[in-house]
């Protein structure tokens, strides 16, 4: 790929990770003090299977444009390291707060991958932890984010389908239903 065409591809997958961060705010209600943890495949961006050809300027990117859209919002991001590390959470220190102990790992493209290599460098404070549950995802290349989603998850289809060329699913979070035929609910939370 010449460099117009790499530039071109990062201008792309940027927009595209842009729209799908503010399609999820949208769609999920998301206010500030809340979390979306992503998981993100930077091979299946670039058109490999998920864990064989990570990409660093592919992860910085995507980060850093996560990072931007949920900051002004006062969303918390947690980046899912790959299944070389459990997939860990990377999370700025104050998102870390009762979410249970921190860890002592460091991502690395080849064992966390990229995205979560770029969290890592990219916070002012970040942490490891082995959970974490957050009130929404985003979920890029097939990473499995669900064990990171608060309960009960509620699926979302997002206009944004494919960043680069990595299929992506997102998720919102809700409160249990309970009690029965005679319940009442807060629709304002559901």
């Amino acid at each position: 790929m010449d460099n117009d065409a790499s530039s071109k591809f990062i201008d792309d997958i940027a927009k595209a990770v842009g729209s799908a961060a503010l399609e999820l705010c949208d769609a999920a209600r998301l206010s500030s003090g809340q979390s979306v943890v992503v998981g993100c495949s930077t091979s299946e961006i670039v058109g490999s299977r998920i864990g064989t050809n990570s990409n660093a300027e592919v992860g910085a990117v995507v980060f850093k444009t996560l990072y931007d859209v949920f900051s002004e919002r006062g969303i918390y991001l947690a980046a899912q390291c790959c299944e070389h590390l459990n997939r860990a959470i990377i999370v700025e220190r104050e998102a870390a707060s009762g979410c249970g102990a921190v860890v002592n790992v460091r991502p690395v493209p080849s064992a966390g991958g990229a995205f979560a290599t770029a969290a890592y460098e990219g916070f002012s404070s970040p942490v490891a932890l082995e959970e974490f549950y957050a009130d929404a995802g985003l979920d890029i290349g097939g990473t499995l984010i669900a064990m990171h989603l608060k309960r009960v998850a509620v699926p979302l289809r997002l206009n944004t389908t494919k960043i680069g060329n990595a299929a992506v699913a997102a998720a919102r979070t809700r409160p249990k239903l309970i009690g029965g035929a005679r319940a009442v609910y807060d629709e304002r939370i559901i």
